[in-house]
C-alpha cells in the first residue's frame, strides 16, 4: 500500500515540538507517548529489516511500526486479527445496531474524569440492554452485546459515544429456548433511553459521594454536593439520545461494520487533505446538515488540529472494546454452544489467518514464508535486522561490480 500524501504523523513532526514545549506541564504522560509513537511508526527511530526476493532478487526496507492504538497506521491489522477473534461468535440471527450517546454537559465533564466516566457509560449501556430485554413484557431472554467505545466526533471534538451490536435474541431466562425478538424491531428506544438515563445519572452521583471525580476550570465549583445535585436536576428531564438501526443483512455485514469501526483513530490519515501556511485541511462528515451536503472540509491551525488528536487519548489500560451478556468473557463458550444447540446450527469454521497462509504447508509450501515481493509476486526472506537509531547495510557488491 501506497504512503498518504499526508500523514498526522508529519504534522506531529512538523508542528509537534514546539507544541509540546507551548503546552508543558499540561500534558498527560499518556499524550506524550501517543505523540512520540506516531511521530516514530515505521522510521528507522524504531528499527526494521530488509526483505529480498528470493527469485528477482528485489530488495526493499521494512521499518517497525509503533503498534500504539491510538496510530493511525498500526489500526489494519489490529482489527483484522480481532475480527478474526469474533467470527466463530456469530450467530444465524438478525443483528441490531445500538449507540447510547452522553449529553454535551456531562462530556464537558468527561475530559477530567475519562476513565470513571467512560466505565460508566459502559456499563449504564449494557445494563440498560440486559435489563429491559430480560423483562418479559419486552424479550424475556439474556442476550448479549459487544460495546465499542467512540469519543470523538467526525471533526475530532470530544463526543463520547457507545455502539453495540447486539443478536436479535436471546437464551430464554431458563435457558431451555432461543426467544426471537419481533422482525425488524429488537427493544423500544424511548424505554432505552429512560433508563440508561436514570441508570447513568445514579452511578455518576455514587461517584461524586466517593470522591473519584474530579473538576477544574469552570466545573470546579461542581466539586460541592449541593451544586452537583443542582446541575444534574436539568439533565434528568431532557431526552437522552440512544439510537436503533434495523438488522444487518447477516453476520457478514456484521463483521463489516465492526471493520470500520472497533479499531478507528480520531482522524484517519485518508481524511487528511493539506497541511500549508492556513493550517490543516481534512475531510469531516456534518451530520446535522441534509444527507448530500454532508460531506465538507474543515481547516485548523496545527495546534489546534493536535489539540482535538489528543482530546481522544484513552487511560492507560482502558478497554474500549467490551463484551456483556452471553458473551461475556467468563462464559461466552458455554452461551454460544448452548445458543447454537437450540438454533440448530453449527460453530462457524476457524478463520484462516492469511499472514500465517501464505504458502500452502499442506502441499510442501513453507510456512515462514509471510512476505510477496511486489515485482513478481515471489516469496521475499529477510536478510538484514537493524535497531533502532540505526541504518540499514547497503546490500554487498558483487565481484566485477564497480
Amino acid at each position: 500500500m501506497s504512503r498518504p500524501d499526508l500523514e498526522v504523523a508529519d504534522i506531529f513532526r512538523a508542528h509537534g515540538p514546539a507544541w509540546r514545549h507551548a503546552q508543558a506541564g499540561h500534558l498527560s504522560l499518556g499524550q506524550l507517548k501517543v505523540m512520540s509513537a506516531i511521530e516514530r511508526c515505521r522510521s528507522a527511530a524504531l528499527g526494521g529489516h530488509v526483505l529480498q526476493c528470493q527469485a528477482c532478487a528485489h530488495t526493499q526496507v521494512a521499518y517497525n511500526s509503533c503498534r500504539n492504538r491510538h496510530c493511525p497506521k498500526c489500526q489494519a491489522s489490529a482489527a483484522r486479527r480481532w475480527l478474526e477473534a469474533r467470527q466463530t461468535d456469530l450467530l444465524p440471527v438478525d443483528y441490531y445496531h445500538l449507540v447510547f450517546t452522553l449529553p454535551a454537559p456531562i462530556s464537558d465533564i468527561a475530559w477530567y474524569n475519562k476513565s470513571v466516566v467512560y466505565s460508566l457509560l459502559f456499563k449504564a449501556a449494557a445494563e440498560t440492554v440486559c435489563t429491559i430485554a430480560g423483562d418479559p413484557r419486552h424479550l424475556g431472554a439474556r442476550v448479549g452485546a459487544t460495546l465499542v467505545l467512540h469519543t470523538r466526533g467526525s471533526a475530532m471534538t470530544h463526543h463520547p459515544h457507545v455502539h453495540g451490536i447486539v443478536p436479535g435474541g436471546g437464551l430464554s431466562l431458563e435457558g431451555e429456548r432461543w426467544v426471537t425478538c419481533r422482525p425488524g424491531f429488537f427493544l423500544p428506544v424511548r424505554v432505552l433511553s429512560r433508563l440508561f438515563r436514570r441508570l447513568f445519572l445514579e452511578q455518576l452521583s455514587d461517584a461524586h459521594r466517593a470522591g473519584t471525580l474530579q473538576f477544574f476550570g469552570e466545573h470546579q465549583s461542581l466539586a460541592e454536593a449541593k451544586t452537583f445535585a443542582d446541575w444534574l436536576k436539568p439533565l434528568r428531564q431532557i431526552g437522552w439520545v440512544v439510537y436503533a438501526k434495523r438488522p444487518f443483512a447477516g453476520p457478514d455485514a456484521v463483521l463489516a461494520y465492526l471493520s470500520r469501526y472497533t479499531h478507528r483513530v480520531a482522524i484517519a490519515n485518508s481524511r487528511l487533505i493539506a497541511l500549508n501556511e492556513q493550517g490543516v485541511t481534512f475531510k469531516w462528515k456534518d451530520y446535522r446538515a441534509k444527507e448530500r451536503d454532508r460531506h465538507k472540509t474543515m481547516t485548523l491551525a496545527p495546534d489546534e488540529f493536535i489539540r482535538r488528536f489528543l482530546l481522544h487519548v484513552l487511560p492507560s489500560g482502558f478497554d474500549r472494546i467490551r463484551h456483556y451478556g452471553l458473551i461475556a468473557n467468563t462464559t461466552r463458550r458455554d452461551n454460544l454452544v448452548r445458543a447454537r444447540e437450540l438454533l440448530m446450527c453449527k460453530k462457524p469454521d476457524e478463520p484462516i489467518d492469511a499472514e500465517m497462509n501464505s504458502a500452502d504447508t499442506k502441499d510442501g509450501g513453507d510456512a515462514s514464508v509471510t512476505y510477496v515481493c511486489p515485482d513478481c509476486g515471489a516469496p521475499m526472506l529477510v536478510i538484514d535486522i537493524f535497531l533502532g537509531g540505526q541504518l540499514p547495510r547497503a546490500p554487498p557488491v558483487r565481484v566485477g561490480e564497480s
